[in-house]
């Protein structure tokens, strides 16, 4: 590699930088890869950066050796980088030396394709990236087939969701859409929808998910919309016995992805819990 930039006002040191603001990441039709491993699950699951900033002195542990070599293998532009210039571009406490430019991934409904007896999740109106993030790493824990973010209220690939995500939100389908069109899509399909309500007339565990279904959550302040009230959408609830009448939507869904994994049996090749 050439000499490292040592200048935190180095042209692409600072559009990089910028790339933190959701606005400077719509004009240039990039997003930021923040991290090792959040790098090399992207890079494997086919998003090929257009420039990789490396701090050398950094990368010492064995994720690091993994990105970079799946860096080097897509041979996407590596741009050296000093231990202060990487802390200008490093997205809150990371310091593991690797931060990945890219493209855009697709994020239209019309791409994704189901397999056989899917599960789907919905997320509706959510605001929270870090909420995103969460409930797509629980998603791809549980074998969620796809997650829609329908009506969403921050772009999917903040960098607060794709830390959350630990990087699932490259290999986990992850796409976007509005409510109404997300319902038509999941009706087109066959998918039974249930809908995660307070008022719920169905608790989660008496509801049928070994079929194809659709897992819907809305925002904790708001809940879901009228789209999702239709006759042929199951409501259903989780008990809260407590003072709070409802849980984070990313404890919600996981609760709710893994009655589904329970009832569907789970897969011989799953691996346990390890924090």
């Amino acid at each position: 590699m050439t000499a490292p930039i040592t200048s935190s006002q180095n042209p692409r040191v600072k559009a990089a930088v910028r790339l933190r603001d959701r606005r400077h990441r719509e004009k240039q039709g990039r997003i930021r890869i923040d991290g090792a491993r959040e790098l090399h699950r992207a890079i494997r699951a086919g998003v090929t950066p257009i420039e990789v900033f490396v701090c050398e002195s950094l990368c010492t542990d064995d994720e690091g050796r993994r990105a970079l070599a799946s860096v080097a293998a897509c041979r996407a532009e590596v741009i050296p980088v000093s231990e202060p210039v990487f802390a200008k571009l490093a997205f809150g406490d990371r310091a593991d030396g690797l931060l990945g430019v890219a493209p855009v991934p697709t994020t239209t409904l019309a791409d994704c394709t189901l397999p056989e007896n899917p599960l789907v999740a919905v997320l509706e109106g959510i605001e929270k990236p870090g909420n995103v993030g969460a409930v797509v790493r629980s998603a791809d824990a549980a074998g969620v087939a796809a997650l829609v973010v329908a009506d969403g209220r921050t772009d999917l690939f903040n960098p607060n969701a794709i830390r959350a995500s630990l990087g699932t939100i490259f290999t986990l389908p992850v796409r976007t859409a509005t409510a109404a069109a997300t319902r038509e899509w999941l009706r087109e399909r066959g998918l039974t929808i249930y809908a995660a309500r307070v008022d719920g007339s169905v608790e989660y565990t008496d509801a049928d998910f070994r079929g194809p279904a659709a897992l819907v959550l809305g925002s904790e302040a708001e809940g879901l919309t009228g789209v999702w009230r239709d006759d042929d959408v199951v409501p259903i609830r989780l008990p809260m016995l407590g003072a709070a009448d409802s849980l984070n939507v990313s404890a919600a869904a996981a609760v709710l992805f893994y009655e589904a994994l329970r009832q569907r049996g789970r897969p011989s090749s799953a691996r346990g819990f390890h924090g």
